[in-house]
């Protein structure tokens, strides 16, 4: 995410005075609120859903994601590269390439 768009959602939020209903739980149970509402765009057709509504959820969880970060003092690409280093770890390409086999069953 661009530091422009960053600045723009921690503006949003100190504009309406809405960082004292933010504590990290209730940013957790909304990124979950929001992924279901992401998850509904796909309810009854895989191939067939709103591209728009889909990208509407989306921008939603990645908001709720970015104040907790916020909320938390963490870096996002600081902890996306952290985790990135342990997927990489658990799923080198020579063992995982073309399999969904979780890393245990590699």
């Amino acid at each position: 995410m661009t530091e422009q768009t960053i600045t723009r959602i921690r503006k949003f939020t100190e504009d309406r005075d809405w960082d004292q209903f933010h504590a990290p739980v209730h940013l957790a149970k909304s990124i979950v609120i929001e992924a279901a509402e992401l998850l509904e765009c796909f309810q009854w057709d895989d191939e067939k859903y709103d591209v728009e509504h889909v990208k509407e959820e989306l921008a939603d969880v990645m908001v709720y994601c970015q104040n907790l970060a916020d909320k938390l003092g963490v870096d996002p690409d600081e902890i996306i590269n952290k985790k990135m280093d342990q997927n990489e770890a658990k799923y080198p390409v020579e063992k995982a390439k073309g399999s969904s086999a979780k890393y245990n069953e590699l």
